[in-house]
Parts: structure tokens; C-alpha cells; sequence
């Protein structure tokens, strides 16, 4: 009985380490199969008929169907959105659906796109060429994000004292950004232009440091400035990877500081040259009392002679010469306050008078 029982045990012993495998394996959660899709045709032309049958995909789950161009890089813009097709998936998670074919707007390579429209995401592509449409070759995958505004612009900041002197005008734009690209968009870099009236803006690289994730959104402030003097109306853009994000208007008054200085600088200067000519002119007089010229001194008065035909009448005549009328007495040197020596109508001298005579005298007389 002894080697029967030995054999019995040997045989016995490995039914409870499977046994105990075999539970373990039940009650791991079995994967979730990979969404998939096939066609019934891998090419057919507009008009036509596409049969797409789907497996794989969560139980009572709504998708939609679309033939896209270029690969979908550039997202449902790329898709014929008005020829797509929804439908729902069964109980096993798979689904047969016809699909009209048409041209998507932009050239092939394409693809037919199977997406979830609720719950998780899921999608699932497979290559599909449409007759007659135009091959072109794909685009340069974008790097950095994509970057789109979600709340409007604004200019943050206020001007100074300099400001109103001419000092260039300064502020912060303000913007908030979303990135609804794949890749994440680190220390990105704008674009800030500004324009005045009817010119182009003037584009400056502004760098933001920091990183913008997929899918999330940031506050994002960059510096603007304007030339020294600026004034009016200006439009402040913002561009990033060639497209313009957002453009936020910018009022700059005058800076009448310059106006006033110019106006002040017009006055004191004519002021300031009048005084300085004053000045030389004050310095170059001559002073009274000073000689004007060698042997006459300045501010003795000039007495004025008395009138040569009268004088050479009464020589003629013999007769004696009136004696002149005395002078008024020269003021002294010093004295620049004294009077001229004008003549009154009764006493000034007359050519034409005959100067008087004295009377004849008789015969023995002395």
C-alpha cells in the first residue's frame, strides 16, 4: 500500500497550484481591445459608396466618420464635415456604416477618421485614396504648440512725467492664450507690431519665458513701446507663427511739455539777445565828460558866427559892426544838463537887415 499511496500523492499535489493560477487569471481585468476600423475599398472617386466597419470600440459609444486630406495634421479642417456620418456602436463594440465619398478641402494623402463624440476619447484612421483629387505633399509638422487668444487683449501701465516731455510712451499687453495643439510651446516667441494711421505695422520680437502645455491656458504680458514723441491713434498686433493673434487699440496724447518748451524757448531767447545787445551797446557809448575830439570837448555847445555878408556890408560902409549879443555861458564840461543856445524869432540874426548905423556928425566935431 505504501508505494500506491506515495504515487496517489504525487499526482494529487499539482491540481492546487493550477487550480489557484487559473483563479488569478479569471479574476485579472481583461485589456481593453484597440479601437480599429476597415474599409470596403481602399480608393473610389466622388459619388461613390465607402462601407466602414468598426470593432473594438466601448459598447453604445457615438462616433463620427470622415474622409480628411493631408493626414488630418491641420485637424476637422481638413475633413469633409458636411458628407460625414454618425453612428453608434452595439453591444460588442463594433459597428458597419455606409460612408458617401467626397473631397475633402485639402489635397490627399487622405485618410477616413473615426473619432468618439462622447465620453474618453478614442479615434482610429486608416489611409484612403479619392480618385481625381489632388496629391500634394504634407506640411511641415508645426513645433511649439499652437497657440489661439481666449479672452480679448489689453494695455496695462500708465505714462509719466517724462511722457508728457517726449519720453516714449510704454505698456504692457496683456493676453491670455490657450494651447490646443499636441506638443507643449516652450519660452514661445511673438510678434508685437504697431501702426499708425495707413502704415505697416513695425514687427519686434518679444521672447516669453515659460512653457504653455497642451491643452491648457496662460497669462501671457509682453512690453510694447513707441518712438520718443508719439501721438494719436495706434494699433498694437500681436502675431505668433505668422498669424495674427489679436490687435488692441492704443490712444497716445500730445505731449504738450514740447509745446511749451518751444513757445518758452521763443520768448527767452529774443529776451536774452536784447538784453546782451543792450548790454554791448551800454558798454561802447561814450561816457559825458570824455573828449570827443582833440581840443573840443563833448557837451560844450558851438556857438553859431555871425553871417559874412552882413560883416563885409558894414566894413564897406564904414560904419561900425553892431557888438554881437553875448552868449550864453558854455556849460562846464561835466554838466551834460545844460542848455542850447537857441535863438528866439526877434533876436536871431538876419542877412538881410542892414546892420545899424550911427548917426553922421557934424563938421568939427571930435
Amino acid at each position: 500500500m505504501s508505494p500506491f499511496l506515495v504515487l496517489l500523492c504525487l499526482v494529487l499535489l499539482p491540481v492546487p497550484a493550477a487550480a489557484s493560477a487559473a483563479s488569478q487569471a479569471a479574476a485579472a481585468p481583461r485589456a481593453a481591445p484597440t479601437p480599429r476600423i476597415q474599409l470596403s475599398a481602399q480608393e473610389a472617386g466622388k459619388g461613390g459608396t465607402l462601407t466602414v466597419t468598426g470593432s473594438g470600440w466601448r459598447p453604445g459609444t457615438l462616433l463620427t466618420l470622415l474622409i480628411c486630406g493631408q493626414n488630418m495634421i491641420g485637424g476637422t479642417n481638413a475633413c469633409a464635415n458636411g458628407d460625414g456620418r454618425a453612428v453608434t456602436t452595439g453591444p460588442d463594440g463594433s459597428f458597419r456604416k455606409d460612408l458617401p465619398v467626397a473631397e475633402p478641402p485639402k489635397p490627399c494623402p487622405c485618410v477616413v477618421h473615426a473619432a468618439t463624440v462622447t465620453g474618453a476619447p478614442a479615434t482610429a484612421d486608416v489611409p484612403f485614396t479619392v480618385a481625381g483629387h489632388p496629391v500634394a505633399p504634407l506640411p511641415r509638422a508645426e513645433t511649439g504648440g499652437r497657440l489661439s487668444v481666449l479672452a480679448p487683449p489689453r494695455l496695462e501701465g500708465s505714462s509719466g512725467l517724462l511722457t508728457w516731455f517726449g519720453a516714449p510712451a510704454q505698456r504692457r499687453l496683456v493676453v491670455t492664450v490657450g494651447n490646443v495643439g499636441a506638443t507643449p510651446a516652450e519660452d514661445p516667441v511673438f510678434e508685437v507690431g504697431t501702426s499708425h494711421g495707413v502704415f505697416a505695422p513695425q514687427w519686434e520680437e518679444r521672447q516669453w519665458q515659460g512653457t504653455v502645455p497642451a491643452g491648457r491656458k496662460q497669462r501671457i504680458e509682453l512690453p510694447v513701446e513707441l518712438p520718443a514723441g508719439a501721438h494719436g491713434d495706434y494699433l498694437v498686433s500681436l502675431k505668433y507663427g505668422g498669424k495674427v493673434l489679436a490687435e488692441q487699440p492704443w490712444g497716445v496724447g500730445r505731449p504738450w511739455g514740447v509745446t511749451l518748451f518751444w513757445i518758452l524757448l521763443c520768448v527767452v531767447v529774443p529776451a536774452a539777445v536784447f538784453r546782451i545787445g543792450m548790454a554791448v551797446v551800454d558798454r561802447v557809448r561814450p561816457r559825458p565828460g570824455a573828449a570827443r575830439t582833440k581840443g573840443r570837448p563833448w557837451g560844450r555847445a558851438v556857438l553859431p558866427r555871425a553871417p559874412r555878408r552882413a560883416a563885409a556890408a558894414g566894413r564897406h560902409r564904414g560904419a561900425r559892426a553892431p557888438a554881437p549879443r553875448t552868449a550864453e555861458p558854455a556849460p562846464a564840461d561835466g554838466d551834460a544838463a545844460a542848455p542850447l543856445p537857441w535863438f528866439t524869432p526877434d533876436t536871431a540874426p538876419s542877412a538881410s537887415t542892414a546892420p545899424p548905423t550911427d548917426p553922421p556928425t557934424s563938421k568939427g566935431s571930435p
